[in-house]
């Protein structure tokens, strides 16, 4: 055994789901808008994950296309029956005001990193769906949403026996708990007689947390737990916020564990951001009086833990096998699977993006992305290409979402002390790189340089802390930048991802445009 530190997956891994089966541990998080879809992820010890692949069929028709920020595959939930493997999820369609358009899927796969079912839709009544096995049958857990006028998202926790096959519900819900606080992502285990509800609570901002409840029966009534679980809401100072969502998880020594989601805090001119979204964390729990609490005591989430085995990950498949690396993991698309728009070049390892439509789509947007997962780092590329109109560009982004991003790129503008006319057919003109800007306002740019036709430029950001520097070939282009507008907190809208790192291209006119990138490289600075 050896003690790891939290989080043990860093950068844009919220809502995490983890199951043990044998000897290891099993790992889903939200994947949102972004792509691939539910990534998986497998682990010997609880602190060192490997990705093993994703739920590729999460989304029947292939795309999110026209889903807002932050929308998409919310939550999903891992179960095994002794059988399968199952997992359950929400497709999230509008969320931004009282309607919610949520769809519950439910798919199943003999190894998560093989291949996983067509999912089934099954009846759900909100979001945050979760599976219960139990004597050979299968529940399914939901939050009720009441979308009607002065209703609530959060009317309760409610349990619905499916058929035998899991494809669809088979009778009559039954509300196990409602709450006079925010109550959300129920979990269920059965443990020592009892039926244990574990759920989040407050929301997943800073007022986050871990609440349970228990029962003798399955569908209650419910006794909840006189005190919270997991929280960070008292103590502003800790290290690890937002600490909730949660899933209990038995060592095959007897020990307990909780898996959580919390978020690393930065001070920004925007006030206190937290950068890196929601990733996830491990806690050792005891059993005291029927409920289970913090083996460190209190309810503060502990930056260190105990990890349950003598070794770590060793790359060794359950059967014996190693793992090979999955296709262009760790990049993310937006919206749809990374398709012929991009091409791996391995030799040298090149990228060469295909420009579609501009990054604020929500349709075929050309952008492969890593999550950003350090305090301070340096992200750096070389970019080939020689747009000629202001509907082609190309370039380096740090990305929140589609209103809060920063841009390093490489585009055309008219020649030097000309207006911006809109004449992009014309012969004259100027090659440039620029940052572009965009939060609470309108994109703008804040800094441009000319470059040298058919001359390869070099882009990088630097991160420190909450400091963001744009360079083009080494020299400073632009002010140093807040990075603090690529953050969860920031702005008036939920916002539930994380900063991306990524390159993109642009041709908002016929989809012809082509860049070339000697692949991205992010290291700690």
């Amino acid at each position: 055994m050896s003690r790891a530190r939290n989080p043990v997956v860093r950068g844009f891994a919220p809502d995490p789901s983890v199951i043990r089966v044998g000897k290891w541990y099993y790992l889903a998080v939200s994947s949102f808008e972004w792509f691939p879809t539910i990534p998986l992820y497998r682990s010997r010890d609880l602190a060192t994950w490997r990705h093993i692949g994703s739920v590729e069929t999460a989304v029947s028709r292939g795309d999110l296309f026209g889903v807002p920020d932050s929308a998409g595959i919310w939550a999903p939930s891992l179960s095994f029956d002794g059988n399968l493997f199952w997992v359950t999820y929400s497709i999230v369609r509008t969320f931004h005001g009282r309607q919610l358009d949520v769809e519950t899927y439910i798919a199943t796969a003999s190894d998560p990193a093989g291949v996983w079912s067509e999912p089934a839709r099954v009846s759900g009544h909100g979001f945050d769906p979760a599976l219960f096995h139990r004597d050979g049958r299968h529940y399914l857990l939901n939050v009720q949403s009441d979308s009607r006028p002065g209703g609530s998202r959060f009317s309760g926790i409610i349990l619905a026996p499916l058929n035998e096959a899991g494809t669809g519900v088979a009778g009559r819900p039954t509300v196990l708990l409602q709450h006079p606080t925010l109550i959300e992502g129920p979990k269920m285990l059965h443990h020592g007689g009892w039926y244990y509800l574990v759920l989040a609570q407050g929301g997943t901002g800073v007022e986050h947390g871990v609440l349970m409840a228990r029962s003798r029966t399955l569908t209650g009534p419910y006794e909840v737990d006189d005190r919270p679980l997991l929280t960070s809401r008292d103590d502003r100072s800790l290290r690890l916020q937002k600490a909730g969502h949660a899933e209990l998880i038995e060592a095959p020594d007897g020990r307990w564990f909780l898996s959580h989601l919390a978020s690393r805090w930065l001070e920004t001119a925007q006030g206190r951001q937290f950068p890196w979204g929601r990733e996830v964390g491990i806690q050792e729990i005891t059993w005291i009086d029927g409920w289970p609490r913090l083996a460190a005591g209190g309810w503060h989430p502990a930056d260190t833990f105990q990890t349950p085995a003598e070794s770590g990950e060793t790359g060794e498949t359950p059967d014996g096998s190693v793992e090979e690396n999955v296709e262009w993991w760790p990049w993310r698309s937006l919206r749809e699977p990374i398709g012929a728009w991009a091409e791996r070049r391995s030799e040298n390892r090149a990228i060469r993006l295909r420009g579609r439509h501009g990054v604020e789509s929500h349709f075929g947007v050309s952008m492969v992305a890593k999550p950003l997962q350090e305090r301070a780092c340096i992200a750096e590329t070389v970019v080939h290409a020689r747009p000629n109109s202001f509907t082609q560009s190309a370039g380096l982004a740090l990305w929140y979402n589609s209103t809060s991003y920063y841009l390093l790129e490489l585009t055309w503008t008219e020649p030097p002390g000309q207006p911006q006319t809109g004449q992009q057919w014309r012969e004259e003109g100027q090659l440039v790189v620029q940052v572009v800007a965009r939060d609470r306002a309108d994109a703008r740019v804040i800094a441009r340089r000319g470059v040298v036709p058919g001359v390869p430029v070099r882009l990088s950001a630097s991160i420190c802390g909450p400091i963001v520097q744009f360079r083009v070939d080494g020299a400073e282009l632009g002010p140093q930048l807040d990075i603090g507008i690529l953050s969860d907190d920031y702005g008036d809208l939920l916002r539930f991802t994380g900063s991306m790192v990524g390159i993109y291209c642009v041709d908002t006119v016929d989809a012809s445009f082509t860049a070339e990138f000697d692949g991205l490289t992010i290291r700690s600075s």
